[in-house]
């Protein structure tokens, strides 16, 4: 009845942005999944999650051997993909397509973080922070998008989208673009059949730290386990949620 629609579509006003979950659920069983920084160590968790529930994934990262390696595992596609790189943006779909005869899902885990005051932060990193989390993707998806005829695009922003820290201004900065240009998203292509989700989990073990371009971390509490947030961003897909917040990824009951 209507009630029960209007519980079903219920909208969430969060921080300014309207948000919509208990959409209808995702099927990812036989869904052309790219998955981007599928050799990092949540995409790759995501990578085997995704197929481990019937999903047909191409794994795309820049170490092209560790994402043959990946893909070998899962019955997957493999691509060499860099942000950096525009001459490689083409090849996680055009293999898609090849293999799995379109593109039906795109999950982005790529991304990359510096540390330290803005004012130490030497101008080239701030150029790679940039381009490879905000920049980069945003040309992807320009291209990409034309060639899905539905599906789901998944970004993983992170929590520091909606709450910046001191020592990682750049990082912060280009993954709340990345959120703001997700919501944006969310509302061109809703009524092409494309659900856009915002994904922002806490801080994660992911070793992402330790390969910072520049800088020493601040001071970090315990993050959450790489397993438990690959299965709740899966979770969130297959759930049809569009913004998967902190909360979801550190409840196991959400």
């Amino acid at each position: 009845g209507i009630a029960r629609s209007r519980s079903r579509l219920r909208v969430i006003r969060r921080q300014g942005a309207v948000r919509t979950v208990g959409m209808p659920p995702i099927e990812l069983t036989n869904r052309s999944v790219v998955v981007l920084g599928g050799t990092g160590a949540l995409g790759r968790r995501i990578s085997s999650e995704l197929a481990s529930r019937g999903a047909r994934v191409t794994v795309a990262g820049r170490n092209g051997s560790a994402a043959a390696e990946i893909a070998a595992r899962i019955d997957g596609a493999d691509a060499t993909f860099d942000f950096l790189d525009p001459a490689t943006h083409r090849m996680p779909i055009d293999i898609a397509e090849a293999r799995f005869g379109s593109v039906e899902g795109i999950v982005n885990a790529a991304g990359v973080v510096a540390f330290g005051p803005l004012t130490a932060t030497p101008e080239a990193v701030i150029e790679d922070v940039i381009a490879t989390n905000l920049t980069g993707p945003l040309a992807f998806y320009a291209a990409a998008i034309p060639r899905m005829d539905e599906g789901f695009i998944l970004n993983l922003s992170g929590v520091v989208a909606s709450m910046p820290t001191a020592g990682m201004a750049t990082y912060s900065a280009s993954k709340a673009g990345l959120s703001a240009a997700t919501i944006a998203m969310a509302r061109e292509l809703r009524r092409d059949g494309i659900t856009v989700i915002d994904a922002q989990p806490p801080h994660t073990e992911t070793g992402l730290v330790g390969r910072a371009l520049v800088g020493e971390p601040p001071t970090l509490p315990e993050g959450l386990a790489a397993d438990v947030v690959a299965r709740r961003t899966v979770d969130g897909v297959a759930a049809g949620r569009r913004s998967l917040d902190a909360e979801w990824f550190s409840s196991a009951d959400s």
